[in-house]
């Protein structure tokens, strides 16, 4: 028998994606015949009905399930997958309307439905660009394929599907982003990057075997956040001017904190991009690296060669690094080698998930970092989060409800706004977000407090004498009428505080 995978895949021939899994079988057109692949017995019906599509001699073959599986694989993934969003999507395309024409059928022969699934992807994916959604994710069910976007943090249900197309649909989006389309029991990671006229888009695909199929994510990386000045970030003036100060250093660690989603990694890259220039080896371990950066050494973390965030940076320190940057402190080893390299002469930038900025010195503490260690390598510790902007063509002005009162330490004669929705903000009453944030900049005093340990409602009291923390800084986006009470309570979860 001939060697399956070496067949060169431009003569594959054209069966529906759909009735190749489902009947396991691989047709290749070899001068006047087509010679037929697979695992399995062809009986009598399957031969004819490859007789009556193919319209070409049959010449049927045995394989393995593995040769067949990469067959599988190399032959869709080789077939025209344009990274390339279609350009006959015109601004007045009506994906529901499209959607909804595309008929699931039985028959598999007849159900080549590549085009007008391709069309509905690069559909899905082109409203997502334009909604300014940071998700887009793939979820199927018994009866139905749910579509939802996150736009501004908040997942919203934009389509839903008959379940039967759900195959489809997650093969195509398999294939463009070079994922195996034959392994459907373990979850897989990828990435592509698509262009949309002339908006350049990197998106990282995530699937996850489910009770009723793979569920894909996408998460929307674009380039241009990269490419983002600092001055541009949307931070208080005060807190840029301490984050450039920090910059600015030869040595020390400088700590973001903030839960998954709050900007973080943008005013991380942001800072590196300042630092950026020839006189300076700037290199990073990230889990994913999410941006390209031009001048800098990147690499990421490999759980199955054991390349973890400790190993990079381990590696780095040969590497004669000036500047070293490690996606997330995770664990003792991380932070023990992050703030050794802080003390001899590197300047060290990462992140920590605790809810505020102090806590991130409880954190490393509880990890096992001595406070005489924190003390001397701290530069700065900046704490953020991404908060809803209230639409301003239909927020309302309302009198602040006794909770808010309560929560903010409002005047009862107050006046606040509230969302109440429109076409303009696609009836969810915010349109975009904005940045609010607190800073700890280590000065002597906090360097005596931390290596005193000292607790964190004293460093807190220091600290946020002479500048506004994240709480009085949403007080004061509630008042100028920015957001809503309702937004900062959702976002910091206080309802749980207003009933203590």
């Amino acid at each position: 028998m001939d060697d399956l995978t070496s067949k060169n895949l431009d003569t594959t021939s054209n069966l529906p994606y759909d009735y190749v899994r489902e009947r396991m079988i691989i047709a290749l057109e070899d001068d006047d015949i087509c010679k037929v692949y697979s695992p399995n017995h062809i009986d009598i019906n399957t031969y004819q009905e490859l007789c009556r599509f193919l319209d070409k001699p049959l010449d049927i073959n045995k394989c393995s399930a593995e040769e067949f599986n990469e067959m599988l694989t190399k032959s869709f993934d080789s077939k025209d997958s344009s990274e390339k969003i279609s350009e006959e999507l015109s601004d007045d395309f009506d994906l529901e309307s499209f959607a909804g024409n595309i008929a699931p059928t039985e028959d598999l022969l007849n159900g080549n439905n590549d085009a007008p699934i391709i069309k509905l992807i690069n559909g899905i994916i082109s409203q997502a660009i334009k909604q300014r959604a940071s998700d887009v994710h793939f979820e199927p069910y018994e009866d139905q394929l749910v579509i939802r976007f996150r736009i501004d943090g908040i997942l919203k249900e934009v389509l839903s599907q008959d379940s039967r197309i759900a195959s489809l649909v997650i093969a195509r989006i398999k294939i463009i982003s070079r994922l195996d389309i034959s392994e459907r029991r373990l979850p897989q990671d990828g990435r592509v990057s698509l262009s949309l006229g002339d908006k350049n888009v990197d998106v990282r695909v995530s699937t996850l075997p489910s009770s009723y199929g793979e569920r894909i994510v996408l998460r929307l990386l674009d380039k241009q956040s990269a490419q983002i000045n600092i001055d541009d970030l949307g931070l208080p003036m005060q807190i840029l001017n301490n984050y450039k100060k920090s910059l600015k250093s030869s040595e020390g660690i400088i700590l973001f904190t903030g839960p998954t989603g709050s900007g973080k990694t943008t005013t991380l890259y942001a800072g590196l991009r300042e630092l950026s220039d020839s006189s300076q080896n700037i290199l990073t371990v990230e889990d994913p690296i999410e941006y390209t950066l031009k001048g800098i050494g990147q690499t990421q973390v490999n759980t199955k060669t054991g390349y973890s965030f400790a190993k990079g940076l381990r590696a780095m320190l040969r590497q004669d690094p000036d500047v070293m940057m490690v996606g997330e402190i995770r664990d003792v080893e991380t932070a023990q080698i992050a703030i050794q390299s802080s003390l001899t002469g590197h300047l060290v930038l990462s992140t920590v998930h605790t809810n505020s900025a102090v806590g991130a010195i409880t954190r490393l503490r509880d990890m096992g970092i001595e406070s005489f260690l924190l003390s001397s390598s701290l530069r700065s510790i900046i704490s953020q989060r991404l908060v809803r902007r209230l639409c301003n063509n239909c927020k309302e002005e309302v009198a602040p409800s006794s909770e808010a009162i309560k929560l903010f330490n409002l005047k009862n004669n107050s006046k606040v706004f509230t969302a109440r929705g429109c076409e303009e903000c696609s009836f969810s009453g915010f349109q975009g977000r904005i940045a609010i944030a607190e800073c700890i900049q280590v000065d002597a005093i906090t360097r005596d407090l931390i290596h005193q340990k000292a607790s964190e409602s004293k460093i807190v009291d220091h600290v946020f004498k002479d500048q506004p923390s994240i709480d009085e800084a949403s007080k004061e986006l509630i008042i100028s009428g920015i957001t809503s009470c309702e937004e900062i309570i959702r976002l910091n979860n206080l309802k749980e505080d207003a009933s203590l």
